[in-house]
C-alpha cells in the first residue's frame, strides 16, 4: 500500500508538457536527484556522457558581462551523449539525420519555480528520428520515476 501511495503521489508530482519542439517533464525532485536519475538512466541504456554543459552556471557567470542582472536559471546542465547503434540505424536512413547528433537532454530549476525541476529534450521530426525521441523519452521518464 505504501509503495502504491508513493508511486501515486510521484505522478500527481510529476507533469508532462510537450510545446513547440520541446518535451519535457516537471518534478518536485530536486535538481541532483534528477541528475543522478539522469546519469543512472543514461548508463541504464549502455550510454556514455561524451559531454556535461554547465549553461545555468555560464549563463549566471557572465550576465554582467552582457549588461544583464537577470537570473535565468537556479541551476540548469545539458547533458550529451551518443548511441552508435541508433545513430547508425538513423543516418543509414538519412545521412543528414548527423545533425541532430549528439543527443541532448537538460536539467533546469528556475528561480520563479525554486521547488521544480525540469527535464527535457527536444523533439524530432517524423520518421526515422522518432526512435532517438523515444530513446529520450525513455531515459527522461525514468530519471524522474516514471518507467
Amino acid at each position: 500500500m505504501r509503495a502504491t501511495l508513493t508511486a501515486l503521489a510521484l505522478i500527481l508530482a510529476t507533469t508532462a508538457a510537450a510545446e513547440d519542439g520541446l518535451i519535457s517533464y516537471t518534478t518536485d525532485e530536486s535538481f541532483d536527484d534528477v541528475i543522478f536519475g539522469l546519469e543512472n538512466a543514461i548508463l541504464d541504456e549502455g550510454l556514455v556522457v561524451d559531454h556535461v554543459s554547465h549553461t545555468g552556471d555560464m549563463l549566471e557567470r557572465t550576465k554582467g558581462d552582457v549588461g544583464s542582472d537577470v537570473t535565468i536559471f537556479t541551476k540548469a546542465d545539458i547533458y550529451s551523449f551518443c548511441s552508435a547503434k541508433l545513430s547508425r540505424e538513423v543516418m543509414e536512413a538519412n545521412p543528414l539525420n548527423v545533425m541532430f547528433c549528439p543527443y541532448d537532454i537538460f536539467v533546469a530549476v528556475t528561480p520563479d519555480k525554486p521547488g521544480e525541476t525540469m527535464i527535457g529534450f527536444r523533439s524530432y521530426p517524423e520518421g526515422e528520428m522518432k526512435t532517438i525521441e523515444a530513446l529520450l523519452d525513455r531515459i527522461a521518464r525514468s530519471a524522474v520515476g516514471l518507467d
